[in-house]
């Protein structure tokens, strides 16, 4: 399970010279690809809103998979309420990823919340981010 928080569907538009030209859905077809090559099935979400971020964690969990990639966004700073949906799923194994390197961007951002209950952090490496992280359920 893939899931992408708010903003995320704004790739491509939003800060062009943090996050580049390509858009959301050029992320989606570069994880339909990889999954393709690698011959396996992602389930690929992304939302605006936290609640619907924590239902998916849950429905990850009922629904036995594998386990979780989750982009945050904004979200990764703040949100408690992400931190105990984690913490609630384990053993199921979360991977936070993030596009760019948040340690070197605002000070805000400097702070993950769920970084803690989290199995991994990947950040910085673009869309290559999330292809680390599938490679760990490998």
């Amino acid at each position: 399970m893939i899931l992408n928080g708010p903003n995320l569907n704004f790739l491509g538009i939003r800060e062009k010279e943090i996050y580049g030209n390509k858009t959301y859905q050029d992320l989606e077809k570069y994880l339909k690809e990889y999954a393709k090559l690698k011959n396996i099935e992602l389930f690929v979400k992304q939302t605006n809103y936290e609640g619907e971020l924590i239902d998916y964690i849950q429905k990850g969990y009922l629904e036995q998979y594998d386990g979780i990639i989750i982009n945050p966004g904004a979200l990764t700073h703040y949100s408690y309420s992400l931190y105990d949906a984690i913490l609630s799923v384990k053993p199921l194994k979360v991977i936070e990823v993030h596009l760019t390197d948040p340690k070197t961007r605002e000070d805000f951002r400097r702070k993950s919340v769920i970084e803690e209950v989290c199995f991994k952090t990947i950040s910085g490496l673009g869309f290559e981010s999330y292809k680390l992280a599938i490679d760990e359920f490998l």
